[in-house]
């Protein structure tokens, strides 16, 4: 099984989602459920029923949160990267048209409400792996072969 990667930051943000979802999201659910039991027939009371499915969703990311979290391993900076493309580095490539495009390889979890983000996974983030600044990064698409070339690495240290 391949191990999953995530920078520091991508792992941070993963524990304050499930430290909001359980410490603040959960007992308000929980506090609006209780008060519509209480109103008397489930059946037909649409906020017992809402709240309730909210709840078990809830739960349900909080699970597949937590379960993640114990499986991932967070990658940080090191001095050695430097100069070459690896795990949590900032790219910006140039096409023959001059175009750019600027992101930064994460893991797969990272990359979700971020455009400027790609997966450690995908066919961009593999091709650019290792390249230094002025290496051509050939990437092969459903169209074809698309030729670029990196102009900056930088990390966040």
């Amino acid at each position: 099984m391949r191990r999953k990667l995530i920078t520091r930051e991508g792992h941070q943000k993963l524990k304050d989602e499930v430290d909001y979802l359980w410490r603040k999201e959960r007992p308000e659910i929980t506090k609006i459920v209780t008060w519509a039991a209480a109103l008397g027939d489930r059946s037909e009371n649409a906020d017992y029923q809402y709240n309730k499915k909210k709840l078990r969703e809830i739960d349900r990311r909080v699970r597949f949160l937590r379960k993640l979290l114990d499986g991932i391993e967070i990658v940080d900076y090191h001095p050695q990267q430097e100069g070459k493309v690896f795990f949590g580095a900032w790219v910006t490539l140039e096409d023959d048209d001059e175009k750019t495009l600027t992101f930064r390889i994460v893991g797969s979890e990272e990359i979700y409400g971020r455009d400027d983000y790609i997966s450690i996974d995908s066919p961009m983030a593999r091709a650019c792996i290792s390249k230094e600044v002025d290496d051509e990064v050939i990437v092969r698409t459903p169209s074809g072969e698309k030729s670029w070339y990196v102009l900056e690495i930088r990390y966040e240290k």
